[in-house]
């Protein structure tokens, strides 16, 4: 009898996505039909607030990271952000269709759609989170790998149930190819219970007939069987550069030419607009800077250095200074978060990332572009490539002011991070989109505003 799979990460974010834009609709009809007067009703009218509502509260959710279905379990969590989320939400429609729209409310269902729309968000998540605790939403893993990955078996482990996320996956069961491990009874009868076949192998071709039958059985019954590269790469949305089996090909199909023309378009419109935008902050910013640097960063304006772009080739990088002058005086070290070095009025530029503004000057010259891996120094690639012969990979394309690994991870302050980042930056690369891009935007601005990630 096949069994009803478990719904997966993605279908849960769809029903979600689904109850959310029910709720809007919902909400945003009370407020166009029913409070505005009806002498400012109009089809135009009604399309454009329907449009800013959805667009409005959509943004909003995915730019605070509402969709996070490890957070959605969490009721504290849950309350907190479907009341913030969803007053930000009433309160931005309501004020912009005065602004634009210049109309006048009758005020009780007004009240409705103001109150009321941030009760039933939270009750609509919190009936979400009720029914998936009684619906079981772990698959049950069983985990083949070969001999010689027996050393990382429990590090594999780890990182398929979950460091500090989620990952909705649970191995119950793990069994490594060589010819003294038998396959028995006890064995099949315990993979009537697994819902997932995670396998890490370089190939198929030494699998036991007895296993190989089980897996295309599972297969059958309609159960999940995926690479352990494909596992990792679905969850963490990165590359396991540290897997010594089927990624390392894998990691090789790097060149992924699908609507190459289509994203090099968006591409070079994100550059122009962004740049234009940056620009005129950096204009803006720079006297002020200067003048406050005097009183209480006393010293040159701009920090200049050589990092390594696009093919290994050096360039300039320009960043408003925001450590002491004589920072490297005992030889080049990485930043870290709370580095002694960053004067007080260094940590004020690096707060809101004003120290990043002057790298627009580098994406002006062509060598860097705003989405992308950061730029290392050539120091610290020459000893990561002797690491891992992967790291040089990422200088298949233009560096950025902000890329995937920065806002994925965590601020890098070790060669170890470097290589953690690395396999966010191969993921970039073998997925380079237009969604992807916009998706570094929209966290970039989480980034920023929340002082997350980089």
């Amino acid at each position: 009898m096949i069994k009803t799979p478990i719904l997966n990460s993605i279908e849960r974010k769809f029903i979600l996505f689904v109850g959310d834009l029910i709720v809007v609709l919902t909400k945003l009809n009370v407020l166009i039909n029913h409070s505005i007067d009806r002498e400012f009703i109009s089809v135009k009218l009604k399309i454009s607030l329907f449009l800013i509502g959805v667009i409005t509260y959509f943004s909003l959710a995915y730019i605070l990271d509402f969709y996070n279905l490890e957070k959605v379990s969490k009721r504290k969590y849950l309350f907190s952000q479907s009341v913030y989320i969803s007053v930000l939400f009433v309160f931005i429609v309501f004020i912009l269709s005065v602004l634009i729209f210049d109309v006048s409310f009758w005020r009780k269902p007004l009240l409705y759609f103001l109150l009321l729309t941030p009760l039933e968000i939270f009750l609509w998540r919190l009936f979400f989170r009720n029914v998936f605790k009684i619906i079981p939403t772990t698959k049950n893993v069983l985990y083949i790998y070969e001999e010689k990955s027996k050393n990382d078996l429990k590090n594999d482990v780890e990182v398929i149930d979950g460091f500090d996320m989620e990952t909705f996956y649970k191995v119950k069961l793990s069994y490594c190819i060589n010819e003294n491990n038998l396959i028995t009874n006890k064995f099949f009868t315990a993979t009537d219970k697994i819902d997932t076949w995670i396998i890490n192998t370089k190939g198929y071709s030494n699998f036991p007939q007895k296993l190989e039958n089980r897996l295309l059985h599972s297969i059958l019954e309609g159960k999940e069987a995926i690479s352990y590269t494909s596992f990792y790469e679905n969850v963490y949305e990165a590359l396991p550069i540290k897997s010594h089996n089927d990624s390392f090909f894998e990691i090789l199909q790097l060149q992924n030419r699908r609507i190459r023309y289509l994203h090099k378009v968006f591409s070079f419109l994100i550059n122009f607009i962004l740049s234009l935008f940056v620009g005129s902050i950096f204009l803006f910013c720079a006297p002020f800077v200067w003048i406050l640097n005097l009183f209480f960063n006393k010293g040159p304006l701009f920090y200049t250095q050589k990092r390594v772009g696009q093919f290994g080739r050096e360039f300039n990088i320009y960043k408003f200074r925001s450590m002491v002058v004589d920072a490297e005086k005992f030889g080049a070290k990485m930043a870290a978060k709370n580095d002694a070095r960053i004067t007080e009025f260094g940590k004020i530029l690096r707060k809101f990332r004003i120290d990043e503004l002057p790298q627009i000057i580098s994406v002006i010259k062509g060598d860097m572009q705003f989405i992308g891996p950061r730029p290392e120094r050539k120091v610290f690639t020459e000893k990561l490539n002797e690491i891992t012969p992967f790291y040089n990979i990422r200088h298949l394309i233009r560096p950025g002011i902000t890329g995937w690994a920065q806002v994925k991870f965590k601020y890098g302050e070790t060669l170890e991070d470097s290589i953690q980042k690395l396999e966010y930056d191969l993921y970039y690369i073998k997925n380079k989109s237009i969604n992807l891009d916009l998706r570094v935007i929209f966290k970039t601005v989480t980034t920023v505003l929340f002082s997350r990630g980089i």
